[in-house]
């Protein structure tokens, strides 16, 4: 039986879905790459809320999708752009978010790293983006996960060139009670952040992101590059010092950035591991065997996917992961916090379905089409 989905070009094509899922189960921890999936948060649908309040969160289904990630071996990277930060999560659910899932990972032994940012503050003078960015550190390291020190709209309206970036985070590093993760998150996943490390000039802005790393590398766990450019994160990657390692956060690129080449490669801490988590921890206990060739015909496949859902405007991927959460089950609905569920078009979500299904993403591929079916017949689109 076939279903017909819209195109982007106004009409309708026939796409006959899958019949069987691809065969994923937990296995054993992952071993040669460490490995995070930036999760999503599940709104809660009965909640008599709108876009600009607070966030109305199911705790019950939001933790249930995280026990979903641990159980095939990932951990979570929590609390970031993924859980929608500064687009629906303000740092009061975001601060709740991180104690519950941090009580939930101690519980079942799952790894979890959190975002540390500014956004209880609008704006303000470097004094208080450091006491924002302090105070956001000490919920996560109360909590006992550890923490990734994010990028912050207030830190780059309120620095006035590099000098000011080396010394918020000199102070941070400083502070921290563990290594850390320094995220560097580019302007085409939040355009407020345009000119990040006091240039906009990349090579000037990878330079300074390096001066901090070299000043604190018993502090930097690792990094984590956000810009959609894989020979930029080779290059930073091959210029990290000793330890610090590289969690690629390419969601175009990561085949080939987490397998890496005979100078290195990257760990991943990626928003497209949330829909593809199994999937992804299947492959890399393939790479834990040094079957890099069996790796990529695994995750190769899924790049088109990826590349799909963080098109442009990249900031609103996280209606493409959400979307593929409900088709696969892990939540009753398809609302976000925040009404992102309307930041794509239906076209968009028809072809998100179409790849994910080809894929075998979907544990129920009936309930995932007649799923589909809904939000189609919702839009007036007739069978």
């Amino acid at each position: 039986m076939t279903i017909r989905l819209p195109d982007f070009k106004g009409g309708l094509r026939a796409y006959e879905p899958r019949a069987e899922p691809l065969a994923l189960t937990p296995g054993a921890p992952l071993a040669s790459r460490t490995v995070f999936s930036a999760a999503h948060v599940v709104a809660d649908p009965y909640a008599d809320t709108s876009p600009d309040a607070p966030a109305a969160v199911d705790w019950d289904a939001t933790l249930a999708f995280r026990r979903h990630l641990w159980s095939h071996g990932l951990g979570v990277a929590e609390a970031m752009d993924t859980a929608q930060r500064g687009m629906g999560l303000d740092w009061a659910g975001a601060a709740e978010l991180i104690r519950r899932s941090a009580a939930e990972a101690k519980a079942v032994g799952g790894r979890i790293a959190c975002g540390v940012g500014t956004d209880q503050i609008a704006a303000g003078s470097l004094g208080e983006v450091r006491a924002a960015y302090e105070e956001q550190l000490a919920v996560v390291e109360e909590s006992g996960a550890q923490a990734i020190l994010m990028a912050s709209r207030a830190l780059c309206a309120a620095a006035s060139g590099p000098e000011d970036y080396l010394e918020v985070y000199g102070h941070l590093l400083r502070q921290a009670g563990e290594p850390v993760v320094l995220h560097w998150l580019g302007p085409m996943f939040d355009p407020a952040l345009e000119g990040y490390w006091g240039s906009s000039d990349l090579d000037t802005a990878t330079d300074t992101f390096l001066e901090v790393i070299a000043a604190h590398p018993d502090k930097v766990d690792g990094i984590k590059v956000s810009l959609l450019d894989a020979a930029r994160e080779i290059d930073i990657r091959r210029r990290l010092p000793q330890g610090v390692r590289c969690y690629t956060g390419d969601d175009f690129n990561y085949p080939e950035l987490i397998a890496g080449d005979e100078k290195g490669f990257s760990h991943a801490l990626l928003g497209i591991f949330d829909p593809l988590g199994p999937l992804a921890a299947e492959a890399v206990r393939v790479l834990d065997t040094g079957d890099v060739a069996g790796f990529r015909e695994l995750l190769d496949p899924t790049v088109e996917l990826s590349r799909h859902l963080f098109r442009t405007p990249t900031r609103f991927y996280k209606t493409g992961v959400v979307f593929l959460a409900w088709l696969a089950g892990h939540q009753s609905h398809f609302t976000m916090v925040g009404g992102l569920q309307s930041a794509r078009s239906l076209p968009h979500f028809a072809r998100a379905y179409e790849l994910a299904d080809g894929l075998g993403l979907f544990p129920d591929p009936k309930q995932a089409e007649e799923r589909m079916r809904n939000l189609l017949a919702l839009y007036g689109v007739a069978q």
